[in-house]
């Protein structure tokens, strides 16, 4: 068994849900301690979080990741427990083998490995690992991220270990993200009976018409780099519980994931107007918008390529497409970012799952990223 696959294997067994970390950052500390790296464990809310630096000159790379992970669903349609990290036919099985604790793993053996070989490297090496990515994420990355910018620690590069490959790990890699903007519109109608509906407002069928009309919608075209903008309901929620009720409210979430050529305002504009052309009696609680991001061809972008080809013989694809991650938390601070990590195919899913072989693969481009940037 490699030490990747071993690693990784340690890190599925512990049951971290999110924003549980439930002691991975233990074991990626003490892994990390032999190499050199200090760990610096940061707690903002219930959100663990954890910096491990080695080194304190410049250049800095980073690898980023999360230790949490989303909830299994319903156990009994797994084909193995799902925090078990059963190995069977050259697949490790388990909920976080993709996403991301395989990446974690071969990150820590990439880091040891290099180590080992060169211990003289030039600049330094850190780890930023947060247990509140797939929640909320307020209290992980974000706020790491504003805790080195205030004691001045630039990050010049960082990968984010995110499950970017669609066939083959290497064969796309994430440069950039769309932003992100969500709402909760709130439609507000007259209470009756159904078989009186001239006496009522039906706030559902509102919401449908203005739905229809946002969902038609072209936002914009994209670029070269972005695809266009999307929009999407995720949920819905209107009724009082009887069948011959008309409901007086309802409520519905939705989310834009834009491309750079349009804006947070220009989108707020084009939902209000569209929703007034419907009704009026509404109003929309915006989130706070995730901006979007590109690093451009450049020393990260080089130095990951020139490993993945190495590595695999693939020629990599670059992409910005996908949902949000922890990297649009760094790369407003000026670090060159890019997301790497296995096949995407079973993130988030019942049986979730990622070639053995693929682990060592990621490791060994994970370890060539490391020379081809710092000697």
């Amino acid at each position: 068994m490699s030490s990747t696959l071993d690693f990784a294997r340690n890190l599925i067994r512990q049951p971290s849900v999110t924003p549980d970390d439930a002691g991975c950052q233990d074991l990626i500390a003490d892994a990390l301690q032999s190499a050199g790296f200090k760990a610096e464990f940061l707690t903002y809310g219930e959100v663990r979080n954890v910096w491990l630096r080695r080194g304190q000159v410049d250049p800095l790379l980073v690898f980023a990741g999360h230790t949490d992970v989303v909830p299994t669903g319903p156990i009994g349609q797994w084909h193995y427990p799902p925090f078990s990290a059963t190995v069977q036919d050259g697949i490790l099985h388990g909920r976080g083998a993709a996403d991301m604790k395989g990446s974690l793993a071969a990150m820590v053996t990439a880091c040891q490995q290099f180590v080992v070989n060169h211990p003289n490297h030039r600049g330094s090496i850190a780890l930023l690992i947060t247990s509140d990515e797939e929640g909320p994420a307020n209290n992980g990355t974000v706020k790491v991220v504003e805790m080195l910018c205030d004691r001045e620690e630039i990050i010049d590069w960082c990968i984010v270990g995110e499950p970017t490959s669609r066939e083959q790990t290497g064969d796309v890699i994430k440069n950039g993200r769309r932003g992100s903007l969500g709402g909760k519109l709130t439609i507000h109608g007259v209470q009756g009976h159904v078989a009186y509906p001239h006496l009522a407002d039906n706030p559902i069928h509102r919401a449908a018409n203005i739905v229809t009309r946002l969902d038609a919608q072209t936002w914009d075209e994209g670029n070269e780099f972005f695809p266009p903008t999307t929009f999407q309901v995720s949920n819905l929620n209107s009724g009082t519980g009887a069948s011959n009720v008309i409901p007086a409210q309802a409520t519905l979430d939705f989310n834009l994931r834009y491309s750079p050529e349009s804006s947070v305002e220009s989108i707020k504009e084009r939902v209000n107007a569209l929703c007034q052309q419907v009704w009026t009696d509404y109003e929309i609680d915006w989130s706070k918008p995730n901006l979007p991001f590109q690093t451009q061809s450049g020393e990260l972008v080089d130095a990951v390529s020139a490993a993945i080809y190495t590595v695999t013989g693939l020629t990599t694809e670059l992409s910005t497409e996908g949902g949000t991650s922890d990297g649009r938390f760094i790369a407003p601070t000026g670090a060159q970012v890019i997301e790497l990590g296995p096949v995407n195919r079973t993130i988030h899913q019942i049986n979730e799952q990622v070639a053995v072989a693929d682990l060592d693969k990621l490791a060994g481009i994970y370890q060539k990223i490391l020379e081809n940037l710092l000697l």
